[in-house]
């Protein structure tokens, strides 16, 4: 249970904590790459209509049980499922923290760039070169650790902390996409860039691969099923508005995704018409350090909008994983662990675990791949929540609780059913996906399946340690 000191101040500060937490290097590096090749306005349809059938409900849900009940999400699925079940919220921890082990490494290299950038070392083709001879070799593990030390700092501080430090660099953050969003649809020709991402072609809209990769973004870049949403709403005030919250929430995200795409492709469309292959084929690591650096500096005053775009990133990429160090942190104190030691464990682990991912790039995808998929899992861990305790239930006495200022119609109940079926839909996809890739090579489904069945044996072994550990929690609380 938290205390008052512990509560988030303000609507504000719960929001730009959120809102750090949900905005990360998905929607800026990510966003318009998978826009770029699904066909741009088309891809955008389908985009904010899964926002509405994935985002939004499971953001609900997960917004609505944190403030009910004060727990994490070990204690959650223990209250909600029974205690032969705290296992699945320690899942969802583990798999928060196993991205974080990646997603540090991520950090790493924006910090990396932003300094390259700050130093004018990415001039002309030097992007490519830095790449080359930067990329998954020692020297990423001194940006690594650098990354992990900033969200150390961050999280030791406690809730209050968190806001500090995000009532900082979120409107920071903000200010610089807009910034850049401005630039780009400024310069000459970018209008082209703005047709292309917001004029639909309607036919395209039969192609079930736009749909699912529309899905797959929106569970990527919101942190909606992720257990975030619900670890801050745990620190909320007693009587915080879940509904408007949530769709504030769903909507901002998506919104600076948005900014990202108009900046990325008017930028293209201005500088490089034509260019938009480039970003297709360049995959995420490509697009984002190599060849948009390229971009940056054929326009001008780009290194000045070089070093905001960098800066932009480590800012995302930092609360991102303030955010995940704060879940994991959290489920290890339901465990039994004391915060300092659980925050410094989770650290120590982050820097160990993360050292592959940091020096060799299959296991880096690999990371990457198993853990993503199981995310999906973890959306659906939600949903199965909502349909145990019962839907229209749910919704009357977690959602729609007399503090809001706009109630959820029927609607939700279905889509929270509805919500099982794309996520195994998500699962299935993606498994099929990689159905040609070796059984047990990086992409491999049985090299995925067997991290997931290790891991889920562990946690179910150690079932009855986390529910001891809840119940010491509860006594000390009381």
């Amino acid at each position: 249970m938290t205390t008052a000191t512990q509560l988030f101040s303000s609507r504000w500060g719960l929001m730009l904590a959120m809102l750090g937490m949900a905005v990360g290097t998905g929607n800026i590096w990510r966003f318009p790459r998978i826009a770029a090749s699904n066909g741009g306005g088309s891809f955008l349809v389908a985009w904010v209509v899964f926002l509405l059938l994935w985002s939004v409900p499971l953001i609900l849900a997960e917004f609505a049980l944190g403030k009910k009940m004060r727990s994490g999400t070990v204690g959650t699925f223990a209250a909600m499922l029974g205690e032969r079940f705290a296992w699945m919220g320690a899942w969802i921890a583990w798999v928060a923290a196993a991205i974080g082990f990646y997603y540090a490494v991520v950090m790493g290299w924006t910090l990396r760039y932003l300094l390259a950038a700050i130093t004018l070392q990415l001039r002309g083709e030097a992007s490519s070169e830095l790449w080359d001879q930067f990329s998954y070799t020692p020297q990423v593990l001194v940006f690594h650790a650098l990354a992990l030390a900033m969200a150390v700092v961050v999280v030791l501080k406690g809730i209050r902390g968190i806001e500090a430090v995000v009532r900082v660099l979120m409107p920071a953050l903000l200010v610089l996409v807009v910034v850049l969003a401005i630039r780009a649809v400024t310069l000459p020709g970018a209008v082209n860039g703005l047709e292309f991402l917001f004029k639909p072609n309607w036919s395209d809209l039969l192609d079930v691969n736009i749909w699912l990769q529309a899905l797959t973004q929106n569970a990527w870049d919101t942190g909606a099923g992720w257990g975030l949403v619900l670890t801050y709403a745990v620190f909320s005030r007693r009587r915080e508005d879940t509904n408007l919250n949530s769709f504030l929430l769903a909507f901002g995200n998506n919104s600076v995704s948005l900014l990202a795409g108009i900046m990325v492709l008017c930028t293209v469309f201005s500088i490089m018409p034509g260019a938009r292959d480039q970003i297709v084929g360049a995959g995420n690591e490509g697009l984002t350090f190599v060849w948009i650096p390229q971009l940056f500096n054929a326009m001008p005053g780009g290194s000045f909008f070089m070093i905001l775009f960098f800066m932009a990133l480590v800012f995302a990429a930092w609360t991102s994983l303030v955010a995940m160090f704060q879940l994991v942190g959290l489920a290890l104190e339901e465990a039994g662990l004391e915060r300092r030691k659980a925050i410094i464990s989770i650290a120590v682990a982050a820097f160990v675990l993360g050292v592959p991912s940091a020096l060799w790039q299959p296991f880096w995808s690999n990371q990457d791949n198993v853990w993503s998929v199981a995310l999906m899992l973890c959306g659906l861990s939600f949903a199965l929540i909502v349909i145990r305790y019962g839907v229209t239930r749910f919704r009357a006495e977690m959602i729609n609780t007399g503090d809001q200022d706009i109630r959820i119609g029927a609607w939700w109940d279905w889509v929270i059913r509805l919500i099982v079926v794309e996520a195994l839909v998500l699962v299935v996809w993606m498994i099929w996906s990689v159905r040609n890739e070796p059984l047990w090579g990086p992409l491999g489904v049985g090299n995925m399946f067997a991290q997931w069945i290790v891991v889920a044996a562990v946690l179910i072994a150690l079932n009855g340690v986390l529910v001891r550990g809840l119940k010491k929690r509860a006594r000390n609380a009381g």
